[in-house]
């Protein structure tokens, strides 16, 4: 039996689809919301408030980096390695991955929201580099988890139609969290220790776990597949889903992998200096970079709900190669130009990374089937965040060789052709068609 989602507003039916609830309005756009059905709003709602910590805790690092950097005396050459080591929690949160396609989505996602909340909290209080890179490492692991997993979980539960916009709108409500962190950001001098104050901070989405745990289903895809299921009933079948994925689908998974690994080893490098870029070079002080990120990442944020859309309309590979080509003008705009066009050129590259990181989300959930989707999910994310260390690693060696980070990124933007190319030509279209169709089981 093959499961396929009921349809949220049947053709012959006189009911009205739901309205959208009210919080929808928080990301204001131009496109009118689809008909989701209640249950399937519920669950958009429950997975955009946990993404919206999880943008929190990430962007205190990138806004706070220099801060971070003096106060606990971090070189100059060694702040792309420790960027690059925090990001290497998503390898053990492919775990995490495996384990939600033989337990379940729902109880990894209440695992993870309680990890990174606790870690998050835990980094204010820490006194060496050290520490704070074990902390921020465990941290990332858990919000990896979570993020993968609820890209799963959409794809699984919205309309072929609408999976697109479903998860840009997670990822455009996600990203509101970013905007918390950059106004608390816009405060780091005068709050009570100073950066520090900004993790203990993240210790809020432990008053929301109980209603998390009351209100989040599993999904139907999943229980479906899991009533089918016929273990051996020993150790190696929660190996299973790691042999399927590998065996059944192996030209896909290394075409994805060779897309996503250069993708994110020129992507997160730049991101992750720019907010430090921003004050050391181009003379922000904290509070302008604050206003920078409310009012240009508000038009920025956008870039998850348009490449959803988009891609539900015109294809995820056309809009990609599209992103591509627009982040990398803008990463060398950025590193190399100066003036008023510096905002507009920021806003750019927000716009095109965070659809970039939709419309990878959306594919890499839609090219593999149910019951290895989550592992799927995992070894994508594992894939590129290898990408980012290594391109976070050898921006080090860049730097003392060009004598600036300007130089180190510009040096590595050439790389971008390689995704848009392997993502035109090798993957598979799977905009609005069913996950049965696109990656049946086998």
């Amino acid at each position: 039996m093959v499961f396929r989602p009921v349809s949220t507003g049947p053709p012959h039916s006189n009911e009205l689809p739901p309205r959208p609830p009210r919080w929808i309005r928080a990301v204001p756009f131009p496109v009118k919301a689809p008909p989701l059905s209640r249950p399937q709003w519920k669950v958009l709602g429950l997975l955009s408030a946990a993404e919206f910590f999880d943008h929190y805790d990430v962007g205190i690092m990138s806004l706070a980096l220099l801060q971070i950097q003096a106060s606990l005396s971090i070189p100059e050459e060694s702040v792309g390695l420790l960027a690059g080591l925090v990001r290497l929690g998503a390898v053990p949160a492919f775990a995490f991955a495996v384990l939600a396609d033989r337990m379940g989505r729902r109880r990894l996602l209440l695992i993870t929201i309680l990890g990174f909340t606790v870690s998050t909290f835990a980094t204010s209080m820490v006194q060496t580099a050290e520490q704070f890179v074990a902390l921020q490492f465990i941290s990332r692991m858990f919000i990896y988890a979570e993020t993968m997993l609820a890209a799963v979980v959409l794809a699984e539960e919205l309309d072929a139609e609408h999976r697109g916009w479903g998860i840009g709108m997670l990822g455009a409500l996600g990203a509101l969290g970013h905007g918390l962190s950059a106004i608390v950001f816009g405060f780091v001098e005068w709050l009570p220790f100073g950066w520090r104050a900004m993790y203990a901070i993240g210790f809020l989405p432990m008053a929301f776990l109980a209603w998390f745990r009351r209100s989040l289903p599993e999904t139907k895809r999943f229980s479906e597949q899991q009533s089918q299921r016929r273990d051996r009933g020993d150790w190696l079948d929660w190996f299973h889903p790691i042999a399927q994925l590998v065996r059944m689908y192996p030209r896909r998974l290394a075409v994805l992998c060779i897309a996503l690994f250069p993708l994110e080893f020129v992507i997160i490098t730049a991101v992750t200096l720019m907010a430090k870029t921003l004050q050391e070079v181009h003379g922000y002080a904290p509070g302008e970079v604050t206003l920078l990120y409310i009012v240009g990442g508000a038009f920025g944020i956008l870039g998850n709900l348009a490449a959803g859309v988009l891609s539900d309309r015109l294809g995820r590979r056309r809009v990609i190669v599209f992103m591509i080509v627009l982040a990398g003008f803008c990463f060398y705009g950025f590193y190399n130009l100066s003036g008023w066009i510096i905002a507009p050129i920021w806003i750019a590259q927000v716009f095109s990374t965070m659809g970039l990181s939709v419309l990878f989300k959306a594919m890499g959930s839609e090219l593999f089937p149910t019951s290895y989707r989550s592992t799927a999910a995992g070894f994508r994310t594992v894939v590129g965040v290898l990408g980012a260390f290594t391109g976070l690693y050898l921006e080090g060696p860049l730097y003392e060789l060009t004598g600036s980070h300007a130089g180190a990124i510009t040096l590595m933007l050439p790389i971008l052709v390689i995704p848009a190319f392997v993502v035109m030509t090798f993957l598979p279209e799977t905009a609005a068609r069913e996950l049965e169709d696109i990656a049946p089981e086998r």
